[in-house]
């Protein structure tokens, strides 16, 4: 019999709490900047499709802009685009974000950080949730990005990168989550 109180007592419960549709559509029609889809697909370290993660994004708009207080930038701000989305995984392991891509932000010092977004991931298992970057292949700053150059791994370094999707419709990055084992995605401590 199924109510509405969950029949385990231990998550993952977000489905029922803290996930709501239209949450994974970061954009909006005034948002500025080059529209994009991000999807992937979530698996665990025996290669099983994980179908009840919770993925969450915070990203700069298309200028390189947070929308945050603490961003004191002189770049224009984005009205329509506050860059933070949440999305589930579905039956096949698959998540989703509609939302422009990111202009590049200021690093230590006087650098620049490639344009990237922040991916948390939350998931059963997992009593602490992930943290990682998702960073763009077509994108000349990866090269001198710190953050990246802190994987010494090129194989490694390559689990952060996600990577245009030929022939869709609307310009598409693929970006897996291996949360542990062969292939393992880089995760940082924050």
């Amino acid at each position: 019999m199924s109510g509405l109180t969950s029949s385990q007592t231990i998550g993952p419960f977000f489905h029922h709490a803290l996930l709501r549709d239209g949450q994974s559509t970061v954009t909006r029609p005034a948002s500025q900047g080059e529209r994009i889809i991000v999807e992937g697909k979530v698996t665990d370290g025996d290669g099983a499709l994980v179908t009840d993660a919770m993925i969450e994004i915070w990203q700069a708009n298309a200028a390189g802009r947070y929308d945050h207080p603490a961003d004191t930038q002189d770049k224009p701000r984005d009205p329509a685009f506050h860059g933070f989305g949440r999305a589930r995984t579905d039956a096949n392991g698959i998540y989703r974000f509609e939302t422009v891509k990111p202009g590049a932000v200021p690093g230590r010092g006087n650098s620049l950080q490639a344009p990237h977004i922040a991916v948390t991931i939350f998931a059963r298992g997992l009593l602490n949730h992930l943290s990682t970057r998702l960073y763009f292949a077509d994108e000349p700053l990866n090269d001198s990005d710190a953050v990246l150059a802190l994987v010494p791994d090129a194989a490694r370094r390559q689990t952060l990168i996600a990577t245009p999707v030929a022939g869709a419709p609307v310009k598409t990055y693929r970006f897996d989550i291996v949360l542990q084992g062969e292939g393992e995605t880089v995760f940082f401590e924050i």
